[in-house]
């Protein structure tokens, strides 16, 4: 769920709707005004024909372009080949991920498009026009072992007993340090708490005129800080049963903990961030520490080797509760529109996919992990974080990785990832508390008024009988 430098290169908008304005729209698919001429103008700016055999099969793909675009060059051979094997013509179409609500939304409402649409954050809000894959997920599970929890959790829904996506990877969030600025603060290995990140990203803005740099803006990395700072305090924005409980006071003493982070360590510029900004920031030396995953680190590699050298990683962070917890960075869910003609093609694709999670991993850089327990991915990555064979220096610098099962949870937590979860975090309702309290707004205050945008999401969705609880 993050972006890197490379990220800028398309931009976060769509032709005369903002992105915020756009992500209001998924919570019930109507994007006002927008339908096949829309659908026209939206072509993806990549876009990769398999040959197939013409024996009318047709598979069309749409998925985000991804932080690392190596990946994107393997996938789109990859799912080639796999066309002109099996007698299907496939197009794959990649754009900015924050441009794929309202393009999902205004081929829904048009009944026509994409036959397989990807998600890097759960499309739970989507369920009411999505094939269930529960099959599909079944078959997997058979051959590579159930899914990691909040793997399912983020694809899964309990009320209804429906999957709605295929979730297939995931990406762990961890901690992005410049080494050198830290080591002068006496912190060589970085914060490893929310009170040491306080501290020494304090005395660093004062001493190195380096601030860090943690969003609170319309984006969603700053949707994913927030959600970890909270969890780590020991809130969250509903139970386990479904039901709101945002206003308590763990969430209060995090959303003042924010507050204090800002004055003390930080600058406005995080108020207006895009989504490359923090990883664009970190590269070039002005900013002390970011949460993100590893596709800045990638980027510096390639455009700023030194630099790479100097940036490393922490687990998340502990909070005053004594808990660690980190979104999935990237969560990447396939989902099947009901309107959909290649159903059956589109599962066939699925399974095969399934079968090639150490091509994943590998050919994304190890930025992305397989989402099912005994996948074959799993016997080389270990062993791939140990030994960078992307040549991090040292070679072990992504080993932390190896744990990040135990600090990693889903949007949600501590339950699903439902339709209500989704469009609060489409909405920023939690960035936007954050910037409250930061621009002087008390805490409590803040909480409060998440709260009452908060639980009318969740009663129209409980409504519909996609969300769980009664409060």
């Amino acid at each position: 769920m993050q972006n890197d430098g490379t990220e800028d290169r398309q931009g976060i908008q769509t032709a005369g709707v903002s992105r915020r304005g756009f992500l209001r729209t998924t919570g019930t698919l109507a994007v006002a005004g927008i339908g096949s001429s829309v659908l026209a103008a939206c072509t993806g700016p990549s876009s990769s024909p398999g040959s197939g055999s013409g024996g009318g099969k047709q598979l069309r793909i749409l998925q985000w372009s991804h932080f690392i675009p190596a990946y994107d060059t393997w996938f789109d051979g990859f799912v080639k080949k796999w066309g002109d094997d099996n007698g299907v013509t496939v197009t794959v179409d990649h754009i900015d991920n924050a441009d794929l609500p309202a393009r999902t939304a205004a081929e829904i409402n048009a009944g026509q498009g994409h036959d397989l649409i990807e998600w890097i954050v759960p499309p739970s809000s989507l369920e009411p026009s999505v094939v269930d894959v529960s099959d599909i997920v079944q078959q997997v599970g058979q051959k590579y072992g159930e899914q990691i929890s909040y793997c399912k959790l983020s694809s899964f829904n309990p009320t209804t007993n429906k999957y709605y996506g295929f979730c297939h990877t995931w990406t762990p969030d961890p901690g992005d340090y410049r080494k050198s600025q830290w080591e002068k603060v006496g912190l060589p290995n970085g914060p490893s708490t929310w009170d040491e990140l306080l501290t020494g990203s304090t005395e660093i803005k004062r001493s190195q005129k380096v601030p860090a740099g943690i969003g609170m803006s319309q984006e969603v990395d700053s949707n994913m800080v927030a959600r970890a700072l909270i969890w780590s305090f020991g809130g969250s924005i509903q139970d386990a049963q479904q039901n709101v409980v945002i206003n308590s006071p763990q969430v209060v003493d995090a959303v003042d903990y924010m507050a204090r982070l800002f004055k003390q360590s930080m600058t406005d510029e995080i108020f207006s961030w895009t989504a490359a900004s923090n990883n664009q920031g970190l590269i070039a030396g002005r900013l002390s520490y970011i949460v993100n995953s590893i596709s800045a680190y990638r980027s510096a590699q390639t455009s700023n080797p030194d630099v790479a050298n100097d940036i490393f990683f922490v687990p998340a962070l502990e909070g005053p509760s004594g808990k660690a917890l980190a979104g999935e960075h990237v969560v990447r869910s396939y989902i099947i529109p009901k309107y959909s003609k290649s159903v059956d093609t589109a599962k066939q694709f699925l399974l095969f996919l399934a079968d090639h999670s150490t091509d994943v991993t590998q050919n994304s850089k190890l930025y992305d992990f397989p989402s099912f327990k005994t996948a074959p991915a799993w016997t080389q990555l270990p062993g791939w974080l140990d030994n960078d064979p992307f040549k991090s220096q040292p070679a072990d610098k992504l080993a932390l990785l190896k744990e990040a099962q135990s600090w990693s949870t889903n949007v949600g937590f501590p339950g699903p990832s439902n339709a209500a979860e989704s469009e609060v975090f489409t909405t920023f309702v939690l960035p936007n508390m954050m910037a409250d309290a930061a621009r002087g707004t008390p805490a409590k205050e803040a909480v409060a008024k998440a709260e009452a945008r908060i639980k009318p999401i969740f009663a129209k969705w409980r409504k519909q009988g996609l969300v769980g609880g009664n409060a």
